[in-house]
């Protein structure tokens, strides 16, 4: 039996934590999502009762069905993946393995779920939880760059601000941050992976795409790993390699 009062969160102890878990209904737009969130994964920092949560958040991801269990599993995710941990230093990997398990394979059916998945923002969202789950560096978190069409990345040789841009607006790169309302003075074209030559994580990601009928999020996924030209200087860099200089531990 958990003692919530030994444990901290964000605004202190804990013992409020059951009470708010025990209250949780599937819909995301649950106020008690809001005020969990802020508790155990405030702004990305994660306290002690986050990684004590973790079996709750799945036995609540189990008793619902697939396509409502969004909420408790990308809550979760977001725990596991953070780096920024205060009170001890846990690794969920390793102190909640068993929970950690559970959701990875709870993930996944989710993701079999095309009522949940058919929307490329929650296919997304959801595969980015799975890579938390299995301990992906990163990318459990980055990937929903997807999303947004867009990295911002400072450049490895200048450090100069980069907007990465690969969505409706086109795909290059410049450092007008308005390119949204104007056309940037300077861009340069991106350069995507040729997905023939994509083999580890992006290879994998690339036809799991595929396979889940998202062609159009596998073809952006080629800028994320291809090249970008630096606005400033003019330099080529990785893009995969700039992610990870800015949201590496």
């Amino acid at each position: 039996m958990t003692d919530w009062s030994r444990l901290n969160h964000a605004y202190g102890t804990a013992q409020d934590i059951p009470g708010l878990l025990d209250a949780m209904s599937p819909d995301p737009q649950d106020a008690g999502w809001g005020a969990l969130w802020s508790r155990l994964c405030h702004q990305g920092t994660v306290y002690s009762a986050g990684y004590a949560a973790l079996p709750a958040l799945a036995a609540m991801a189990r008793q619902w069905s697939a396509a409502e269990r969004s909420a408790p599993l990308c809550l979760a995710g977001a725990i596991v993946a953070s780096v920024d941990r205060p009170d001890n230093g846990e690794d969920p990997y390793l102190s909640r393995s068993a929970a950690t398990a559970e959701l990875r394979g709870l993930t996944e059916e989710a993701l079999r779920d095309p009522g949940l998945t058919g929307d490329p923002l929650n296919y997304v969202q959801l595969l980015g939880t799975l890579l938390s789950f299995e301990g992906v560096e990163v990318w459990g978190e980055q990937i929903d760059g997807l999303n947004g069409g867009e990295y911002e990345l400072p450049c490895p040789a200048c450090e100069a601000e980069n907007f990465v841009v690969f969505g409706e607006h086109g795909c290059f790169s410049t450092m007008d941050a308005m390119y949204m309302e104007r056309a940037p003075a300077t861009r340069f074209p991106l350069r995507p992976m040729d997905p023939s030559l994509m083999d580890g994580l992006a290879g994998r990601l690339y036809a799991r795409m595929i396979k889940d009928g998202h062609p159009d999020l596998a073809h952006k996924l080629t800028y994320v790993f291809g090249r970008a030209q630096c606005a400033d200087c003019g330099v080529s860099f990785s893009v995969e390699e700039a992610v990870f200089a800015r949201w590496g531990a």
